[in-house]
């Protein structure tokens, strides 16, 4: 039996968690489709010198898979469905990079990762600027308050305008962009970057397929007008331009959600991905201590503590495991020790902890606050549950978002019952669809309610190579979900082409064709409970 710590103990420890929480910084990349994230992630990894080369999903024969992409779908596709939480130190900091899904059918996943992350890294393409699922992720940091980063990607392709993204940037945030750093030549023909932080050039040199760090060239503002004569010059005008309008950049402001920072960047090349880690570890916040379910600040230095915010099974195809990720958020986490599951306020031992770097997984013996760990074979642990030792904790549950697509799953097989059954409770719990119950059509039809319709993709083919039970989805004519009441029920039954179906949680939904049959049932019932959910109020 182990012994009770003594104060002494307790003062090491909360210093020891305290002292590690400030050199971590943990962030996620959020981006539309294609704006080159997995890339990026790569690209960051080699800097810090984790990998010693880069590989695209999609690239030159004999180059390897994106690192952080790992499900066979991803790979078939060459994009991101689940996220990878990537740890490596860089400088005097450690970084916790989490990896979320890039395709924009993905976004409920993606939702999730950033209640795990302090700030956030938006990816702008440099020909497309700001995209619809952007905004939508932007949404969310925003009504998070999570500090953002951006880096205008893809600069050695031709884009827009840097001063046009510029304005874009302000017009459709609403945050003040304050570069870092600016392209010396337009984008498609990128020099390099002036640092307007003391007015040298960066110059970069391009490497066979961007495979390994593109070198760096410092040059004096002298030296760079002979070298580059109008492009640098027509650099530096911009620059006096951004000056001139206060475009600098302020850490308070950058925190409070004011400004974020510009970088210009072309990750597949390794173009000023370097700057990107420097500007995170000098810029981006630290852990702090996080609000529990009251309201009360859980200190960094206070026993351990940490949330579930995602649950992946089938990553390791020879053991069937499962993999809860959690967020630590205070005090110092020790492989074996044994916590509070807080929901069922059981024991639960922790003694297969493991940092999952894409297919790849390390043992991991101790973590601090910020730090993302994965337990293995944790089926009793769900996403939003708190963990704990010591004083009790119950950290906010995550929001589950408003599904747009609706489809009835069935069993092909119906030998294989008890198959369906688990595998459709799993992906419930895992948050890869939204199971939902409805009297009209039993148990044996489920409703599976996604935010976008390849999780249904995603579903059927995990139902069929996971579980052994394939199935067959039908397809539903509703595009939005409405949260009602008991109360509502009887009024809302009277109204044709809607209907009710049940959460998980209880939580009651009305499912509508469209927003017009929403109207229509609000104007006949003003004092119905019809509520929108978390992602319809974001987007």
């Amino acid at each position: 039996m182990t012994a009770a710590p003594t104060p002494g103990d307790a003062d090491r420890t909360a210093r020891s968690a305290l002292a590690e929480a400030g050199r971590r910084r943990t962030f996620a990349v959020i981006s539309h489709p294609d704006a080159g994230k997995s890339t990026l992630t790569e690209a960051l990894a080699l800097h810090a010198r984790v990998i010693g080369q880069a590989g695209a999903v999609h690239g030159k024969a004999g180059r390897r898979g994106t690192v952080s992409d790992w499900m066979d779908m991803e790979k078939a596709r060459g994009i991101s469905i689940t996220s990878a939480a990537l740890q490596f130190e860089y400088r005097d900091a450690v970084i916790n990079l989490l990896d979320t899904p890039g395709h924009a059918d993905f976004s409920e996943d993606t939702y999730r990762v950033l209640t795990a992350v302090d700030a956030a890294v938006m990816l702008v393409d440099a020909a497309k600027g700001l995209e619809t699922q952007t905004m939508k992720l932007f949404a969310v940091c925003k009504h998070r308050g999570i500090p953002i980063v951006t880096v205008i990607n893809k600069w050695d392709r031709p884009g827009k305008d840097a001063l046009e993204l510029m304005d874009e940037i302000s017009e459709r945030t609403g945050l003040t962009p304050t570069p870092l750093t600016w392209p010396v030549g337009i984008a498609g023909d990128f020099r390099g970057v002036l640092d307007r932080r003391d007015g040298t050039f960066r110059r970069f040199t391009r490497t066979a397929g961007g495979a390994t760090i593109a070198p760096e060239e410092l040059l004096t503002a002298a030296e760079a007008t002979a070298r580059e004569g109008e492009v640098w010059q027509q650099a530096e005008e911009e620059a006096e331009l951004l000056e001139a309008t206060g475009a600098e950049h302020d850490q308070e402001s950058f925190l409070s959600g004011v400004t974020t920072p510009v970088l210009f960047a072309s990750a597949v090349s390794n173009f000023g991905v370097g700057a990107l880690l420097d500007t995170l570890v000098d810029l981006a916040p630290p852990p702090a201590g996080r609000p529990d379910a009251d309201g009360a600040v859980r200190a960094l230095g206070d026993p351990f503590s940490a949330f579930v915010f995602k649950v992946q099974s089938g990553m390791d195809a020879a053991h069937r495991d499962r993999l809860a990720y959690i967020r630590i958020c205070s005090g110092v986490f020790e492989r074996g020790m044994v916590v509070t599951h807080g929901r069922t306020k059981r024991p639960f031992a922790t003694k297969y902890a493991q940092q999952v770097f894409g297919r790849e997984r390390e043992s991991v013996d101790v973590a601090y606050p910020g730090d993302v760990v994965g337990l293995v074979n944790a089926s009793a642990l769900g996403v939003g549950d708190s963990l704990y030792t010591d004083r009790p904790v119950s950290y906010p549950p995550l929001t589950t978002f408003a599904p747009e697509h609706f489809a009835v799953v069935r069993s092909r097989d119906t030998a294989k019952h008890k198959q369906f059954r688990k595998g459709i409770e799993q992906l419930d719990s895992e948050g890869v669809v939204q199971v939902l119950r409805s009297e009209r059509r039993g148990d044996g039809s489920p409703v599976l309610a996604v935010v976008g319709p390849m999780q249904f993709e995603v579903a059927t083919h995990r139902m069929e190579h996971e579980f052994n039970a394939p199935v067959a989805l039908d397809r539903l004519p509703y595009n939005m979900a409405m949260r009602t009441d008991e109360a509502s029920l009887p009024l809302i039954a009277t109204s044709g082409g809607v209907e009710v179906v049940q959460r998980t949680n209880g939580e009651l939904l009305v499912l509508f064709p469209d927003k017009w049959a929403l109207r229509i049932l609000q104007q006949r019932h003003p004092d119905l409970t019809l509520e929108p959910l978390v992602a319809a109020q974001l987007a």
